[in-house]
């Protein structure tokens, strides 16, 4: 019995040590696995990518009712073959502008004003072709504001760098330079904003900047690409200190130029701790591969806030606030006046927005 024992274990032992050798010279042919309860690892598949597609972030972010902050396409009526994209975009409104503080602009500014006529849904109209060095500056902003734009930018305060800005004409030297003091006192009272170029984002500039802010206190200043060549921390301390600072991000900066040293997600902590002073541009794609890859990393930035609340602020709300908070002008007031008898129409005049106003005046151009 002990004999038939012992013969059967040599022979299973057998078996196992031949199994084993088949197995090991041949694992492919002989795998046979053994189904078993799903683990994390087999339930958790693999991703290809973890980036979102920038059509993905523009059909998840379309209703936000994106505005570009910060727009030169008036330069060479460039916005005519841009309109399709922004529409197809869902680029809400565009804040546009052309040639920045040199004569050009005054050309470009009337772009920027014809554009504005022919379509007040989409077009905020900005202007910067003034010289600040000159006191008839103060009469070109009043007269501009009164007519119906909505702000100045791009302003040359202080450039040393910028391959374009350091040599324009009409640039400033510091953001307290000629008439811009006087300059951000009729901002203040039309309630517009002014959008400031300023380079280098420190030293002696930086602290006319906050000169400027202390000194105005009622003037909405805008600090054009905030983020380029300038760390979250500086951005972080000047909206600390200043509360009437709003930061324009121009996110393609970010995102695709190399001279980049900071990524998205280094500023969105400063986002989110000042939710109300953000806007976003693509500064018409400068330095980058194209505007509408400027637009891509807009979306981008929404995406990575992880706040749909807060992505909507900065999307439109911000700079919607500020375009909307201004009163109607007198001059567009007379001008409703002489429409209404020219057409027997009646308008509500009260409490009328600078906003209404446009539409009232220029909605029957569209139609016409």
């Amino acid at each position: 019995m002990k004999k038939h024992l012992l013969l059967i274990a040599i022979m299973v032992t057998g078996s196992i040590m031949l199994g084993i050798w088949l197995f090991s010279s041949n694992p492919e042919k002989n795998f046979n696995p053994i189904k078993a309860e799903p683990t994390l690892s087999t339930l958790v598949p693999v991703e290809k990518s973890t980036e979102k597609t920038i059509l993905e972030l523009v059909e998840q972010y379309r209703d936000l009712k994106l505005i570009d902050s910060h727009n030169h396409d008036a330069s060479g009526s460039k916005y005519l073959s841009m309109q399709e994209v922004w529409k197809r975009d869902f680029v809400n409104q565009v804040v546009l502008f052309g040639d920045v503080s040199e004569p050009s602009a005054i050309m470009t500014d009337q772009t920027s004003w014809e554009a504005y006529q022919a379509n007040p849904e989409v077009i905020i109209p900005y202007f910067s072709g003034f010289d600040m060095h000159d006191k008839s500056s103060l009469d070109v902003v009043r007269t501009n504001l009164e007519k119906g734009y909505f702000g100045l930018g791009e302003i040359a305060a202080a450039s040393l760098y910028s391959p374009v800005v350091s040599k324009v004409v009409w640039k400033g030297k510091d953001p307290m330079d000629g008439y811009l003091p006087d300059i951000y006192d009729i901002c203040a009272k039309y309630k517009a904003p002014i959008l400031l170029h300023i380079d280098p984002p420190n030293g002696m500039v930086m602290e006319k900047l906050e000169e400027a802010l202390d000194k105005h206190p009622n003037t909405n200043i805008i600090f054009g690409h905030a983020n380029a060549f300038n760390s979250p921390e500086n951005i972080k301390y000047l909206l600390e200190k200043h509360p009437n600072l709003y930061a324009d991000f121009f996110a393609g900066f970010t995102t695709l130029n190399p001279a980049s040293s900071n990524k998205l997600e280094d500023f969105i902590p400063v986002m989110k701790q000042f939710p109300d002073r953000f806007m976003l541009s693509t500064d018409s794609g400068y330095g980058v591969e194209s505007e509408e890859a400027a637009i891509g990393a807009m979306y981008q930035v929404l995406d990575k806030l992880g706040d749909p609340a807060l992505a909507q602020k900065i999307a439109h709300n911000n700079l919607d606030s500020i375009i909307r908070n201004q009163p109607a002008t007198e001059t567009q007031i007379e001008e409703i006046r002489q429409k209404a008898k020219e057409t027997g129409s009646s308008y509500d005049l009260s409490h009328l927005s600078k906003v209404e106003a446009g539409k009232i005046l220029w909605s029957k151009r569209v139609g016409s």
